[in-house]
């Protein structure tokens, strides 16, 4: 096994910082998916409960009943704009997630085209070897064919 580089230590080191982030996004959207489907149930209870208030009213009702109604419906008011609320922290926090990936993204890709750079490098610096290798080979079969030369 080849002795690992430093660059392949922070490339490596990269890489699971960029895939942590990741998972840290993948959590921030489920969070924030789970807070828009509770939502979606409070409002969908909410207009229901004021169809049936509606309702209600058209048949007639005491003002007891009618404050029940009042409360209640007031109650889901506050836990829908409460839920917004975290709706909207929960968007904040998947956009940091975002930008935190993308950042994690790019330094990953940075050391990614360092890396790809000191292979290339290597490789023409090989490439030049074997090119010298090959022409001194090929100098000293010339030499020895040339006539009057001593072999």
């Amino acid at each position: 096994m080849t002795p690992s580089s430093p660059l392949d230590t922070l490339i490596e080191q990269a890489r699971q910082a960029r895939d942590q982030a990741g998972h840290s996004l993948a959590d921030a959207r489920r969070g924030q998916q789970n807070t828009v489907a509770q939502l979606s149930t409070l409002e969908n209870y909410r207009n229901e409960y004021a169809g049936r208030l509606q309702d209600a009213l058209a048949r007639g009702m005491d003002t007891l009943t009618l404050n029940t109604y009042r409360r209640f419906l007031a109650s889901l008011d506050q836990a829908i704009e409460q839920a917004r609320r975290v709706l909207n922290e929960q968007q904040r926090a998947v956009d940091a997630g975002q930008d935190h990936w993308r950042q994690r993204q790019q330094r990953l890709s940075s050391f990614d085209t360092l890396a790809t750079r000191r292979q290339q490098q290597q490789q023409y610096r090989e490439h030049r070897q074997e090119r010298r290798q090959t022409d001194d080979i090929a100098g000293n079969l010339h030499q020895r064919r040339r006539p009057g030369t001593a072999t």
